[in-house]
């Protein structure tokens, strides 16, 4: 049992501590390569590039609203939106946006 007071826990170290006192959390076989990853990982997450870019007022405004809905700061939706689709990892769950101007459909 933890001899941390379930006081003085958050929900997320209890969780966490439950998890690892039930046996979750598997060792890591090779430590350099897992710390190569990581460090590999945290480089491609280092903003070294400033990016202008104009918008339609529509679409910034539901980039915002989109953002406000995950909680998120509008300018860090549009970096993850993007790396997302330079990677590769963009997933299309089918959900159409209205589409408005010239090019409605």
């Amino acid at each position: 049992m933890s001899k941390i007071s379930a006081s003085k826990k958050t929900r997320e170290e209890s969780r966490l501590l439950r998890a690892f006192e039930s046996g979750d959390f598997q060792p890591v076989r090779s430590r350099r390569l897992r710390v190569r990853q990581l460090k590999q990982a945290a480089h491609a997450t280092v903003k070294d590039r400033r990016l202008n870019i104009r918008l339609a007022a529509p679409v910034l405004e539901g980039l915002r609203a989109r953002a406000a809905e995950e909680g998120l700061p509008y300018q860090t939706l549009i970096a993850s939106v993007l790396h997302k689709f330079v990677t590769g990892r963009l997933v299309d769950r089918g959900l159409k946006m209205p589409r408005s101007g010239p090019g409605k459909r």
